[in-house]
């Protein structure tokens, strides 16, 4: 635990297992559930463990006897104490009993929803906030709250946030050589491929064209291809190809084992915008994975040198994979405040906020720029979204590789990423 880094759901955790009886955390594998609810629980019962497992379920009233708070890290594999940690609840309501950690959702065994009785977290890798790389200047506390001015300053560079793009959020795969790092995640893939579908109970006839799959959805990081144009990128000039529905079932399986996190696109309540597009934006669960599947490196990304990215948006990879970096970031200071992470695009492109945070009336609307200089054009969508939106308390930002914080005579705050925090 001597190199735990400290993660922002721990506020989360602590607030509520104060008042609730049984808390949930889903996450993909290795992003440090178990790490973090450790630091909670008085009792642990390791169910990927086949010797623990087979005693819980020989004897699941232990778990009721334990001492509370009780950890059931990855519950997934043994579905019934979630039912155990249900009744409990009915049984009695006393805050801070359980903490439910899973990687994934039960393949086939029904399970009940929990409603009323477990709440539900999710972990996603760690935050540019968490990494300990900068300590932050602005809040998004403050930017919901409608803060007038920001400022601060850093050294870090486009170098820096290439080298977090391809080093990883999941805590146990970013440190040591980057030879390590590479075979670390290149593990991590092909556990994706070989087991993890598996588990899910997802028969893969063939894992060279799962594989293929991945890696065209992770040349859709950050944009809104559709996955017919996925599945064509995967399969070029193959005439055997899986069906349609076979690849929504790859995405489905993808979900529940929380390696993806799409974001949905914002609908403003009483929007006036018929043509506002309903499609999410892909993105995997950590943008070193994407980065993996496609064989990039420091260098290919900052020359250029990298495949065409999937989807209508205008951009480089780079850059794609830059919004995903702060995406993967803005996901986690949202859920910390209690706020949802969208996005909003016209069709055909005529207007287009790469990020909607939104809690109520209060609304962050954000634009990813990798260019550091910014001038009008580049916050005209920004400001279009403040005036059509006047009932909603708006407050732009634009996130650079920059140097500097600061807030232009329009009211736009331009805010290096290591800079932002929850």
């Amino acid at each position: 635990m001597s190199s735990y880094l400290s993660r922002l759901i721990e506020r989360q955790l602590s607030e509520l297992l104060s008042e609730l009886p049984a808390i949930a955390i889903d996450g993909a594998k290795g992003v440090g559930k178990t790490s973090t609810a450790q630091r909670f629980a008085k009792s642990t019962f390791r169910l990927d463990d086949n010797r623990v497992a087979e005693a819980v379920q020989a004897r699941p009233e232990e778990l009721r006897d334990a001492a509370p708070p009780v950890l059931l890290d990855e519950w997934q594999r043994l579905p019934l104490v979630w039912d155990v940690v249900r009744r409990s609840v009915d049984d009695d309501r006393v805050a801070g009993r359980f903490i439910l950690t899973g990687s994934a959702v039960p393949a086939q065994t029904p399970v009940h929803s929990g409603a009323g009785r477990i709440i539900r977290l999710r972990m996603r890798p760690l935050s540019l906030a968490e990494r300990s790389l900068v300590e932050p200047t602005v809040s998004l506390a403050g930017l919901l709250g409608g803060q007038s001015e920001v400022s601060g300053s850093t050294s870090f560079d486009l170098r820096g946030y290439v080298d977090e793009m391809l080093r990883s959020g999941f805590p146990g795969l970013r440190d040591g050589s980057w030879r390590a790092i590479r075979n670390a995640l290149d593990s991590y893939v092909d556990n994706i491929v070989q087991r993890q579908f598996a588990e899910q109970g997802v028969s893969v006839r063939k894992p060279e064209t799962l594989r293929a799959w991945l890696t065209a959805y992770a040349a859709a990081t950050g944009g809104t291809a559709n996955y017919t144009e996925i599945l064509d990128a995967a399969t070029a000039g193959q005439p055997d190809k899986p069906s349609k529905d076979q690849t929504l079932v790859y995405r489905d399986a993808l979900a529940d084992s929380w390696l993806t996190d799409e974001v949905a696109p914002w609908l403003p309540v009483g929007s006036s915008l018929p043509t506002l597009t309903r499609s999410p934006k892909h993105f995997l669960a950590d943008p070193a994975i994407a980065a993996r599947l496609l064989d990039l490196s420091h260098e290919s990304l900052l020359s250029g040198d990298t495949p065409e990215p999937l989807g209508p948006q205008q951009s480089t990879l780079l850059g794609r994979f830059f919004e995903a970096l702060v995406g993967q970031s803005l996901q986690v200071y949202a859920a910390v405040n209690e706020a949802k992470l969208s996005h909003l695009r016209l069709k055909e492109g005529k207007r287009e906020i790469d990020f909607v945070i939104s809690r109520g009336r209060d609304v962050v609307a954000v634009e990813v720029k990798l260019n550091p200089t910014v001038d009008g054009w580049d916050v005209r969508h920004l400001n279009w979204l403040a005036e059509k939106f006047a009932t909603y308390h708006v407050t732009k930002i634009l996130i650079t590789p920059g140097p500097y914080a600061y807030t232009r005579s329009d009211g736009v705050h331009v805010i290096p990423a290591v800079l932002l925090g929850a």
